[in-house]
Order: C-alpha cells, then sequence, then structure tokens
C-alpha cells in the first residue's frame, strides 16, 4: 500500500478563508478541489476538521492529505501507444485516429485509458472511469494529447488549461477559400437543442473563440492552421461550419467525404509547463500518412507538413 502524500504549512497572515489561503500557497489545486478536499475531511486546520469559510489566524498548522487514487474498473489492454515524451507526471501522446480517449456507454474497451494503464500500471488518478485525462481529443481527430500520472500533476495541468496556459496548434482543411486569411471566430456553442448528439453555435450556450490563419490555398481547398482560445466540445468544427467551411470528411458538421472518411483535423502542436519545471516546453506531431493522402488528392507538392 501506497505512503499517503501530505502537504504541511503553517499560516502567516490573519483572516484569510481556509479555502481560498490553501488555493493561494497550492496553485496548483484549484480552489473547487481544496473545497470539496475541506468537506471530505482531506484538509484539517491544527489536526481538526473545519469548514471552507473558516477565518484562519497567524501559525495555525494546516495539513493537506493528497486524497488516495480512485479505485478503476478499467482494464489495461496492450495497445502500442506513440509517446513523444514521458516523466514521471505525465505523458504526451502521439493518438491515432480512430482511437477513443476515455471509456463511455458502449465504448468500456480499447480506448487510449485502457493503453495507458497497461504503460503505467501504477497511474494514481482521483477519476476511476477517466483516470489521467486532463484534456480530451474527439475520436476522429489525431494528434497530442497530454495525460497526468498522479492527481497533483492533473490538477497542475488542468489549472494551466483553466487559465489558457497551454497553447494548442491544430491543422485542419476545409472546402473553399476561406477570407481573410487571419482572423477570428467568436460564438458561444452549446449543446444543438435539435441533435442531442451534436454541438451548435447557441444564445444560451458558453463564449467561445477560435483564430485561425491561412496556411495555403489548395485548389478548391484551404488549408489552416488553427488556435483555439477556449476548449468547448467540438469547437473547431463547430465554428468553422457555422460560417460555411465545416472541416473537409466531418459529415457530422455538414463536411463532405470525398477525400477521406475522417474529419482532416490533427493536433499539431501543444505548449505548456511541465508541472516540476518553470519554462513552457514545446511539442509537434506532423501530419500522419492519411492527411498526407487527402492532401496529394488535391495537390501533388505536399509531401509532409
Amino acid at each position: 500500500m501506497k505512503k499517503e502524500k501530505t502537504l504541511n504549512f503553517k499560516v502567516q497572515t490573519d483572516g484569510t478563508r481556509l479555502d481560498r489561503y490553501v488555493a493561494e500557497v497550492c496553485p496548483e489545486i484549484s480552489r473547487t478541489r481544496v473545497q470539496k478536499w475541506i468537506e471530505d475531511g482531506y484538509i484539517t486546520v491544527n489536526g481538526q476538521s473545519a469548514k471552507s469559510g473558516l477565518k484562519l489566524e497567524k501559525d495555525q498548522l494546516i495539513e493537506v492529505v493528497i486524497p488516495p487514487p480512485a479505485v478503476s474498473s478499467l482494464s489495461p489492454e496492450d495497445i502500442p501507444l506513440k509517446i513523444i515524451f514521458e516523466d514521471k507526471d505525465l505523458l504526451v501522446v502521439d493518438k491515432p485516429a480512430g482511437m477513443i480517449v476515455h471509456p463511455a456507454p458502449g465504448n468500456y474497451a480499447h480506448t487510449l485509458v485502457n493503453a495507458v494503464l497497461a504503460h503505467v500500471p501504477d497511474l494514481e488518478s482521483e477519476e476511476s472511469e477517466r483516470p489521467g485525462i486532463v484534456h480530451r481529443l474527439d475520436k476522429d481527430t489525431s494528434g497530442l494529447i497530454i495525460v497526468a500520472k498522479n492527481p497533483v500533476a492533473h490538477m497542475n495541468l488542468a489549472d494551466q488549461f483553466k487559465n489558457r496556459q497551454v497553447i494548442k496548434v491544430y491543422i485542419t482543411l476545409v472546402k473553399g477559400h476561406l477570407t481573410p486569411e487571419t482572423g477570428s471566430i467568436v460564438a458561444d456553442i452549446g449543446r444543438d437543442p435539435r441533435h442531442r448528439q451534436r454541438m451548435a453555435v447557441v444564445k444560451s450556450g458558453r463564449p467561445s473563440s477560435t483564430v485561425y490563419k491561412v496556411i495555403e490555398y489548395i485548389g478548391e481547398y484551404t488549408l489552416l492552421e488553427i488556435r483555439p482560445k477556449t476548449g468547448r466540445t467540438h469547437q473547431i468544427r463547430v465554428h468553422l461550419a457555422a460560417i460555411g467551411f465545416p472541416v473537409a470528411g466531418d459529415v457530422t458538421y455538414g463536411g463532405s467525404t470525398e477525400l477521406l472518411s475522417r474529419q482532416f483535423l490533427h493536433a499539431a502542436q501543444l505548449e505548456f509547463t511541465l508541472p516540476s519545471g518553470d519554462e513552457p516546453r514545446h511539442f509537434e506531431s506532423p501530419l500522419p500518412p492519411d492527411l498526407i493522402q487527402a492532401l496529394n488528392k488535391i495537390s501533388g507538392k505536399i509531401e509532409k507538413l
């Protein structure tokens, strides 16, 4: 059995709420999670349980017990992974198109999570059904994804995503010539009221912003670099479809399958700070063969990107 990890520190100022103080001292732990840990008894003051709103006094002792990892019912599977980077805290994986990130109703096996559990058998997580998953890629989107190995790393990375400190760059192809060559799409995204399995631009949605830049016009198509500023479900696909340029191959949002049978969307770059580091790290993934082949159908010039 693993020994529980604890954090101990002495209060330096009077009058601050317990939840706020812990979140400030431990920026890798969100305030929402701090409040849950206080409620569950994992955070104590002078050895006693307390409430989130407790006003602290100088020199009180706070102990934070990192909760034990949740017991997962998921089975490890020996599925090959293309690992771009790995350290004690995380993996950066180049996910192939067709692989689901985490189990869900109807898909409890052959996911990225199943593969990761085989590669990291001692993975620790508070999420029993989505262990290590900090962010997601759609099944038919290829490219870079981060998987956390322990709760502290997970909280650190989640905080970076929440504060928009993670730079994500995608490559996509759309039918038609998108102009101007640079721009942004700002439109609220929420559940499509007519098709509950899809997302849509709706007034009741969450604020969403996507920045694009034309890489090249190729025949009747436009190859784009996309930088999402928010992280909504299907954001890139929904935003491009909303302005009349659905992603090639994306039948869900109006794209044609004349070039390929999956959406032309690839998570090509990630930049973030390692939980154990203090400088941003940059990772890249080249376009996979099926997307290169699609480009070669409309232009014999492009061999790799």
